[in-house]
């Protein structure tokens, strides 16, 4: 399917072997989800438009290729999208602005910063008993109408919550919406796709179902409440 990207690559695939491992401990799971986050943007970013420039080598001037216009807008969905972020980060710094200490002062004031490039939105729960979203927390920027939005979600399990945080996107008019998740089930994707047809989602792993409590199996548990050592 051209909507959905399944990243099969063996490194991929190693690093997600050790996510899914219940004796992972929570500084390992954390490092593993920045890598292999890593590794998916490189796919999520293949397309992006670039143009020729000029630049002055040791040795000589030289034309050289860099991301054109006002590029991306990152949108971790909060909270374990947040977990995403250095991963994506670490492939895309010279494409975002002013990140790492806005990031740090958002996180203290409790999420009330819109970032130059980095939009932390939006704040999504899921109500356990009927499996809906439940918004807590928007802060959109006005220029997303010249930018490229990508969405940070571990887990696409029902789908409802991303599909309620891709809406919400949506409505300040981005250029494009692409996601990109550490594990997808096929409901979830499915549910997204229902919803907004155009959006790209790039994922680790398209597991087998979901249990009745709405958790991909075999999964890797809570991504949040292992990133985060919660319970």
């Amino acid at each position: 399917m051209n909507d959905v990207v399944h990243v099969d690559h063996p490194l991929v695939r190693h690093k997600l072997s050790y996510l899914r491992d219940r004796r992972t401990s929570t500084g390992d799971f954390r490092r593993l989800v920045k890598e292999l986050t890593s590794l998916l943007t490189y796919e999520a970013t293949k397309e992006l438009p670039t143009e020729t420039v000029r630049v002055e080598t040791p040795l000589e001037w030289t034309q050289v290729e860099r991301v054109s216009g006002k590029k991306l807008a990152v949108c971790p969905v909060l909270r374990a999208g947040v977990g995403m972020l250095d991963g994506f980060l670490e492939q895309t710094r010279e494409v975002l602005v002013g990140v790492r200490a806005a990031i740090d002062r958002a996180l203290e004031e409790g999420w009330s910063m819109v970032l130059e490039g980095v939009h932390l939105v939006p704040g999504m729960l899921r109500d356990e008993e009927t499996l809906e979203p439940v918004e807590y927390y928007v802060k959109l920027p006005t220029d997303l109408g010249v930018r490229d939005a990508i969405v940070l979600d571990p887990m696409l399990a029902t789908g409802n919550s991303l599909a309620a945080a891709i809406t919400a996107i949506k409505k300040e008019g981005p250029r494009s919406v692409s996601v990109i998740c550490l594990v997808s089930a096929p409901q979830g994707i499915e549910r997204v796709h229902a919803k907004h047809p155009d959006v790209v989602v790039y994922t680790a792993a398209i597991d087998r179902e979901l249990n009745d409590r709405g958790y991909i199996v075999p999964g890797l548990g809570d991504a949040g409440d292992r990133l985060y050592g919660t319970k």
